[in-house]
């Protein structure tokens, strides 16, 4: 089985193309990430196929908000999937809510800290208070941390910071916005490739674009694994 620290998402329209690219990724990879783009498409399906028949990992990345009792009761269903990982929001109210819909199983609540796609200028557009991003992604991820949040989704330039809090000990740093050297960034603005997220303290990296995109997905992600051992 690949090294789990890889997670390719599967940033496709619906579960049919997700398949098709897990086949072509084999064992090659083994821990995946379903957004909230495929969830019309059967990504729950998906979810459930490959944890249950092709034995992977699966990480669900809906990035939940809304008020305790909605996060909790969503959570709770969600749970029932058996899911590795699940996002909400950082905020400490959506990670008690959804500590407490996960209770007694398996799925690892993750918090969003600032989304990797923003910067300081989209926050000021957002009337988010004044700050360095790496100082608030920090204090979001030491007060989600504190709410019990099992890890949270940072980007690869925080990662160092946030596993140097007292909070961070046993806890998962998971960073999307991870380019290998030379891809194109996309949307991303945050980015580092792979060797840099995990020596920055990264439990799991997150790779979609290079990836699916590739002529050979699979070759593709033995290559980033092989430049990460």
């Amino acid at each position: 089985m690949s090294d789990d620290r890889l997670i390719v998402a599967l940033d496709l329209p619906n579960a049919l193309e997700g398949l098709q690219l897990t086949a072509r990724l084999g064992d090659a990879v083994s821990f995946y990430k379903i957004g909230l783009g495929m969830l019309t498409g059967g990504g729950l399906a998906l979810a459930n196929e490959l944890k249950q028949e092709h034995g992977k990992r699966v990480f669900l990345d809906m990035k939940l908000f809304d008020i305790s009792a909605t996060v909790e009761a969503a959570v709770r269903g969600l749970a029932g999937f058996d899911l590795d990982f699940l996002t909400v929001h950082g905020d400490p109210h959506v990670v008690r809510a959804a500590r407490e819909g996960a209770s007694g199983s398996n799925t690892r609540i993750l918090a969003v800290t600032i989304l990797t796609s923003l910067d300081r200028a989209d926050l000021d557009a957002g009337l988010m208070r004044e700050g360095d991003i790496p100082d608030l992604v920090a204090e979001r991820a030491a007060r989600a941390f504190e709410a019990g949040a099992d890890g949270v989704i940072a980007s690869p330039r925080e990662a160092a910071m946030i596993r140097a809090l007292p909070e961070a000990e046993g806890r998962v740093i998971v960073t999307p916005g991870v380019r290998p050297e030379g891809s194109d960034a996309g949307d991303q603005k945050r980015i580092a490739t792979p060797a840099r997220a995990l020596a920055s303290g990264a439990d799991h990296i997150v790779v979609g674009r290079p990836v699916r995109d590739a002529t050979d997905p699979a070759a593709a992600a033995r290559a980033i694994l092989a430049g990460i051992v």
